[in-house]
């Protein structure tokens, strides 16, 4: 009979838990999350959407932009899952580069703009909890994730871009051959 008693405390428990948890995001993260995706809207509509969708296609041109500016420009004005959309800017031969920067960009965003993938701030949160136990400051390793972010999203569009090359010129001799 105390195991069935302590089985439901120890349930129960578990969801005040989870309870507590859900109140210190709404009273912490929840409206700052709100906020930041206020701003970034009342921007776009500042600029005016044509004006942002011209400079889009203009940076698309170049690889360096392409792969970094225009995934992290992508996550942080439409958070995802919407940001893959900026895939329409891109060449047809560059959107699998263009998605493999923008998803490999999905974590070290959350690092200074949690809202743009609250969905896996988990991730970023327990390495920023742990380093916090251990005495280092969150704050730099915050801007070191989404420096060290920015570099990998560049050297994985410019390396998915080339393979995609390769395989594509592959495919089109082997059609020709065949």
């Amino acid at each position: 009979m105390d195991w069935i008693e302590w089985f439901g405390e120890h349930f129960i428990g578990l969801f005040n838990a989870g309870g507590e948890q859900f109140m210190n995001l709404f009273n912490s993260i929840v409206p700052t999350l709100v906020v930041l995706l206020t701003f970034t809207y009342a921007m776009i509509k500042f600029i005016g959407e044509d004006r942002v969708t011209k400079g889009i296609q203009f940076a698309s041109r170049f690889t360096v932009l392409r792969y970094t500016l225009m995934p992290i420009l992508s996550i942080l004005l439409l958070t995802n899952p919407m940001a893959y959309t900026f895939g329409r800017f891109v060449k047809e031969e560059q959107k699998p580069a263009f998605f493999d920067s923008l998803v490999s960009f999905l974590h070290p965003v959350t690092s200074l703009f949690p809202y743009a993938n609250a969905g896996e701030l988990f991730v970023y949160l327990g390495i920023a909890n742990g380093l916090a136990q251990a005495g280092y400051s969150q704050s730099e390793l915050a801007v070191r994730y989404f420096l060290v972010g920015i570099i990998v999203i560049l050297i994985r569009g410019i390396v998915t871009e080339q393979i995609s090359k390769y395989l594509a010129k592959k495919m089109q001799n082997s059609a020709v051959k065949g």
